[in-house]
Parts: C-alpha cells; sequence; structure tokens
C-alpha cells in the first residue's frame, strides 16, 4: 500500500520525502517540520502487504506511478533505505527529479540498520532481545532502560515492516552507482552502520555538482537528534542548484 501525506497547503510539492519504513517514520518528524517552514514537502510512504511482499525494484515503480502525476522534477530525500530507493529511482528516472539528498547511505546503498543487526546476529549468535537492546546503543547512543525498550520495540516493529531486502539467510549487496541528478550525501562521524570508510567511498562516485557532508555525531539517525543541522544543509544544497540552474538559462539565452 502507497500513502501520501501532504506537508503543506499546495498540493504540488517542491519536495518528496521518501519512506519505506513506516515503523521509524516518528523518527523523520523533526526534520520535516523544520523543512515544511522553508519549502513544500509531501511525504510519500509504502507500507508493505505482508502476504505480498515487493521488491525494491516493484516500490521504485510504484513511486514513478506517483511522480509522473506531478509537473515538474522534484528534490527526493530518504535515510538509510529509503535513501537507497531514491538511489535506484533517480538511476532508472533522472528526468524526474531534481535533486537526490541521502542520509545515512553508504556507497553500498544496502548497507541499512537491518543488515547491519544480522551480519552482528551470524558473527555473534545471541537472542534477538538483548542483540536489539546493544544495537539501541549502536544507533542512537546511550538511552535509559524504559528508552532503549521502547526504540526495541520501534526496532522489531521495522523489521517486520521495511523493505529493506535483508534477512539472516542472506544480506544482500548494491553496487557503487552514480546517477546523473545533483546528489547530496549526509551522515554522521560516530554512524557504526555507514561508518567513515565506507561514506569517503562516496568521494569516487561524485561529480562536481556533487556534495558530501558529516555531522560530528548523532549516529545513524542523526537527522533525528539534529535536524537544524541537517536542514540547513539541504536548504543550501537546494539553493545552490537553483543558482546553478539560473546561471545555465541565463548562459544559453542568445
Amino acid at each position: 500500500m502507497v500513502k501520501l501525506v501532504e506537508h503543506s497547503r499546495s498540493k504540488t510539492p517542491d519536495v518528496v520525502w521518501l519512506n519505506g519504513s513506516p515503523a521509524l517514520q516518528k523518527l523523520d518528524r523533526p526534520l520535516l517540520k523544520y523543512l515544511v517552514r522553508y519549502c513544500t514537502v509531501a511525504h510519500w510512504e509504502y507500507c508493505p502487504n505482508l502476504d505480498q511482499p515487493l521488491g525494491l525494484e516493484d516500490v521504485v515503480i510504484l513511486l514513478h506511478h506517483y511522480l509522473k502525476t506531478l509537473p515538474y522534477p522534484v528534490h527526493l530525500v530518504g535515510h538509510g533505505i529509503s535513501g537507497l530507493l531514491g538511489l535506484l529511482y533517480g538511476e532508472c528516472y533522472p528526468e524526474k527529479v531534481r535533486s537526490l539528498t541521502l542520509l545515512s547511505v553508504g556507497v553500498d546503498g544496502g548497507m541499512d540498520w537491518q543488515a547491519y543487526y544480522y551480519r552482528r546476529m551470524s558473527q555473534f549468535p545471541c537472542l534477538r532481545q538483548p542483540l536489539l537492546l546493544q544495537m539501541v546503543n549502536h544507533l542512537f547512543g546511550y538511552q535509559s532502560g524504559f528508552m532503549s525498550h521502547q526504540l526495541v520495540r520501534l526496532l522489531e516493529e521495522d523489521l517486520q515492516t521495511s523493505i529493506s531486502p535483508h534477512t539472516l539467510a542472506k544480506q544482500f549487496q548494491f553496487h557503487p552507482r552514480m546517477v546523473d541528478v545533483p546528489l547530496l550525501v549526509c551522515g554522521s562521524e560516530d554512524d557504526e552502520v555507514v561508518d567513515n570508510e565506507r561514506f569517503q567511498e562516496w568521494r569516487c562516485w561524485l561529480k562536481k555538482c556533487d556534495r558530501l557532508w558529516q555531522y560530528p555525531q548523532g549516529r545513524y539517525f542523526f537527522h533525528y537528534f539534529y535536524p537544524q543541522e541537517v536542514g540547513q544543509q539541504i536548504l543550501n544544497f537546494w539553493r545552490a542548484k537553483v543558482y546553478r540552474d539560473q546561471l545555465a538559462q541565463e548562459s544559453a539565452l542568445p
């Protein structure tokens, strides 16, 4: 099921926030609230049917069914596996994407928190609950006992409802790719899922107009803890994109 939530009065958005992890959408809200103060944002969410799960390629097609109804290209934003969805879409339909912003997405776009979780489970077999408690510390930093258990429930739900293709039996890899759209890649220096080495590998795949940016802290969900700092970087990138477009139009005039 596809769900579309408008975050402004306008029915034609400038920005489409992608969400393939419905359970984690509350972690996106602080940054969404910041962005809607400055631009028109639509929240596109895919809610999997557990009886008929779809692959990422199928979800890309569903996303295209929506984006092709818009009269002009939009900025796409996605965190984790939702960012990979945006990357796959930008590769297939670059004409519909004004820019693409990836949060906590490495060069191997499939390296999301679930891949990290299953790899640790295969390396250090233990019960799900203790491992998820460890994951809370890896993903969010130290949390109180109550908050830790709330976050464990959130992660458990995401294991059941996310478009992430990973399982204990197999963790998928997605080869690095260059997309023909302006690209902003944001991360955190203390992220253990997309660590600094994986993050810096992006430099080999960036175009002249692309940008790489890291915040010193915040771990995998840095955009939840620091929405203003992340939001400002995104807005600056979009404004620079508009300026470059204007220059290109002026230079094309006779």
